[in-house]
């Protein structure tokens, strides 16, 4: 018989903006207390890896823990990188949730997609209510 320290447990892939990289602990234990493994690529590749290796391949690396993820969460405001990582997760069916950031864990909360903030970077580069309108007829 299976113990429950040897029980596979869901995985989430944690997205949220180089902006909040301080935060990538606190996003870690989040999922963690939800009862997911959290796959989170700045807790994998620390910030990029300080450079040492292309973007690409980090990138690469991200898509392939999305493929891997059951579900996709994203933290707080929608930047550039996260939009692509939120598309890859719906193209691949998965389930995609919304978070607030927060100082602490019990600080976070779930978003509805009318909360949802996006960065000035991302705003410039897409049509927001266009992604709106997909993020809604994805969600129901």
């Amino acid at each position: 018989m299976m113990s429950d320290l040897q029980k596979k447990i869901p995985a989430t892939y944690t997205a949220f903006s180089k902006y909040h990289f301080y935060a990538k602990e606190l996003i870690s234990a989040f999922a963690l207390k939800e009862g997911y493994l959290p796959l989170n690529p700045f807790m994998n590749w620390n910030y990029f890896l300080g450079d040492q290796v292309k973007r690409d391949l980090i990138v690469r690396a991200n898509n392939n823990l999305i493929l891997h993820a059951d579900e996709l969460w994203q933290f707080g405001p929608i930047a550039d990188g996260c939009y692509h990582e939120i598309m890859l997760a719906m193209k691949q069916g998965k389930k995609v949730r919304f978070f607030s950031m927060g100082k602490r864990v019990k600080d976070i909360r779930p978003l509805q997609i009318a909360g949802l903030e996006f960065e000035d970077e991302l705003r410039k580069r897409i049509d927001v209510g266009e992604f709106i309108v997909k993020l809604k007829t994805y969600l129901l």
